[in-house]
């Protein structure tokens, strides 16, 4: 049913998601690792994220609104932070993303 200003809410999630995604992806771009927004047909739309150094290292990032909010989730259903903390889910995906040091 379209709200008050014409608009679906389906639609306005998406959008809100997409926002969302985006900007992790540009704060995670910034921390040095490959982002890449897919949004496959019928499901929500996620961030693929790679380390270069260590392409196995790879994680689908989504953006999910819950009964507190809008959060980031691993792909194992695990929530990395809030959706409005960009910098803390960033530091976290890129924490756990990072290639171990040889020893």
């Amino acid at each position: 049913m379209p709200d008050d200003t014409g608009t679906t809410a389906p639609v306005q999630s998406m959008q809100t998601r997409i926002d969302y995604l985006e900007r992790l992806g540009d704060e995670l771009v910034g921390r040095g690792l490959r982002v890449r927004l897919t949004m496959p047909l019928g499901t929500a739309p996620c961030l693929h994220v790679m380390n270069p150094e260590a392409s196995a290292l790879t994680e689908n990032i989504l953006a999910e609104r819950g009964v507190d909010g809008w959060w980031f989730w691993w792909s194992w259903a695990e929530r990395i932070a809030e959706a409005d903390d960009v910098p803390g889910a960033a530091a976290r995906v890129a924490q756990v993303l990072a290639a171990s040091p040889v020893t």
